[in-house]
This record gives C-alpha cells, sequence and structure tokens, in this order.
C-alpha cells in the first residue's frame, strides 16, 4: 500500500487503521494531529478510521515559537537560509571555551574566522575547530588584516581550499588607525572573487553608491560599517545606513561599530536584514550575558521594524480619549 505522507511517498504492508499507523511510525497519537485527503481526522475516530492505497495524509504538530514566525522571517544569502540574524566574530576572547560559550549563547548560525598561519613549533596547540565545530556553525573566512586586493584574495583562496568554503567576508583596510575599508580595493578584490566561483559578503563605508556599485559587482550581500571597527560607538550614520537598504535588492548587514544591544536594536529597526560584531560580545564584562543580550536585541529590533513604528509628532497627542471627560 502507498501512502503520500507530509508530501513523500511511503510504502506499508496492507491497509490499516489511522492509529496504527502512528504506532508504525513511532509517532504518539496525543502530540499530533491528522488530515486524510484534505479532511481532518477526529483523534477519537484514529482507530476507526482506515487509511487505504493512495490517501494523502498530513500529520502536524506543534513546535516552540515566539512572536516572530521563523519560517516566515528567515535571513538568506547566497541561496542559504538562516534563522538568526546575528553573525558573530570569534576573535578577542581570553580563551576557546569563552568563545564557544558566548556564541552558543548568541544564538548565531554563521561565525567569523580569520585565516592564520598554522604555529609550526606547536602544531598540537588546540584550534578553534576543536571547540566551534563548522559541522554546527557555517564558518565564514573573512580578510582581516588585508590592506590589498590582491592579500585578500590570496586568503580566501587559502580559506577556500582549507575549508572548501565559498562563502567569505571580504574585508579591505584602508589604514591601521580607522581600519576604515579601502574602497577601490575593496571593489577590485570584489570583483575578482566572484570571478573565481566565490559568494561575496562584503564590507563597506556607509555609502549608497559605492554600496550600489559592489551589488552590481555580483556581492551576495552588503555591510556597512555602522562606526569604527571595535569602536562601540554604535550607529552614526543611519540615514545613509537606511538609503543603502533601500538601494539594493541583496541583504545588508551593519558590521563594525556596535557597541550595546540597543545599537543591535537601531540597526534592525532601519530594516537591515543582519548585524555582525565581535568587540561587543568578547570585550564585555560577561561576554556570555552581553551575547544572550544581543540575540534579543537582533530579535526586538527585527520584529519592530516589521511591526511599524509610530508617526513623530512635533506635537503632544493624549493616549485616554477626551469624550466623556469630567
Amino acid at each position: 500500500m502507498k501512502l503520500v505522507i507530509n508530501g513523500e511517498e511511503r510504502d506499508f504492508a496492507a491497509p490499516m487503521s489511522v492509529e496504527a499507523l502512528l504506532g508504525a511510525m513511532g509517532i504518539d497519537p496525543r502530540k499530533v494531529a491528522v488530515e486524510r485527503n484534505l479532511e481532518i481526522v477526529p483523534k477519537s475516530s484514529y482507530g476507526q478510521v482506515a487509511v487505504a492505497e493512495g490517501d494523502r495524509l498530513e500529520i502536524v504538530h506543534f513546535i516552540g515559537g515566539g512572536m516572530v514566525d521563523a519560517a516566515e522571517d528567515c535571513f538568506t544569502v547566497a541561496g542559504r537560509t538562516f534563522r538568526s540574524r546575528l553573525l558573530v566574530g570569534t576573535g578577542k576572547y581570553k580563551d576557546f571555551e569563552e568563545t564557544a560559550r558566548a556564541i552558543e549563547a548568541s544564538g548565531a548560525e554563521i561565525v567569523t574566522v580569520a585565516v592564520r598561519r598554522v604555529n609550526l613549533s606547536d602544531p598540537s596547540q588546540p584550534m578553534l575547530v576543536d571547540y566551534v565545530s563548522p559541522k554546527r556553525y557555517t564558518f565564514l573566512p573573512n580578510t582581516a588584516g588585508c590592506y590589498t586586493a590582491d592579500e585578500a584574495v590570496r586568503t580566501l583562496r587559502l580559506a577556500r581550499e582549507a575549508g572548501g568554503w565559498n562563502l567569505v567576508k571580504l574585508e579591505v583596510l584602508g589604514d591601521q588607525t580607522t581600519l576604515y575599508p579601502n574602497m577601490p580595493e575593496t571593489l577590485k578584490a570584489a570583483e575578482a572573487l566572484i570571478k573565481d566561483g566565490f559568494d561575496v559578503m562584503v564590507y563597506c563605508s556607509d555609502d549608497p553608491i559605492q554600496a550600489k556599485r559592489l551589488e552590481d559587482l555580483g556581492c551576495c550581500a552588503i555591510m556597512p560599517l555602522g562606526s569604527l571597527i571595535g569602536s562601540g560607538l554604535g550607529i552614526l550614520n543611519p540615514v545613509t545606513i537606511r538609503l543603502i537598504k533601500e538601494s539594493v535588492a541583496v541583504p545588508v548587514l551593519v558590521d563594525a561599530g556596535v557597541g550595546t544591544a540597543s545599537d543591535a536594536a537601531v540597526a534592525m529597526e532601519l530594516g537591515c536584514d543582519g548585524v555582525l560584531l565581535n568587540t561587543a560580545i568578547a570585550h564585555a564584562k560577561d561576554p556570555v550575558g552581553m551575547a544572550r543580550a544581543m540575540r534579543l536585541a537582533v530579535d526586538a529590533g527585527r520584529l519592530a521594524y516589521r511591526s511599524g513604528r509610530m508617526p513623530r509628532k512635533t506635537y503632544a497627542d493624549p493616549s485616554s480619549p477626551l469624550a466623556g471627560l469630567i
């Protein structure tokens, strides 16, 4: 007997009741609802209603939920879908154990990783992958510390060889004082990487014109700075961030400058698709606690954006009705 269950064709030896079918599949009938051929089967009838050749069934249950439907409001980049809109870095922590605990508390699914040489004098030293597994998290190799397009391209080619990653974060810095992006070199590197088959998420200035040029080159996500890397100054130019969001079709994520949870919420309230941060968590007095705060802030900011804020006014508007005033 062939049945179609939750869209998948399954074979069974003989006709049976709904109750027997659930038992055969190891499903507790108390915890599910069943629809047979577009008609809901009452729980009280599971033992009497038979399933037959060609029947189509939907078996559903409850899952953990919240105010935002994750299935409806996922974050997609380069064809990959993620539930969390918070991306976190893996540097600056006191040790790998703290790194792992903070990342877990953040709920992030994407973590940035720098490419560095193996310590040949002691190759047995623990590595990040011993604590943060690429099987659990999506590693996003970045080009932190690169000041030319050639350095960045070389670094990411090595990263792809080491781990097979095509999704990468490009940043080409202008100087050591500001760590501001060198946009001519960034554009040059982006073009070379895209031609080489990489999916490029790119750190850039908060300039709508440059952001559009990067999208036109084929970058899969635009990542304007909120303020200088590691500064904790927050979102200094919300107007330009919003203009970037309105001018490109690919995801926009604020990258750099977030100092505390309210900064992350502001970025999301502007309509950004996500936030990438590192120092704000790693240098907090309690990194694990701050990671949880950032997780909540990103979710709250996203929900506020989706809900639509009240209009700003230059005059008062009483909350209580005036009709019937004593």
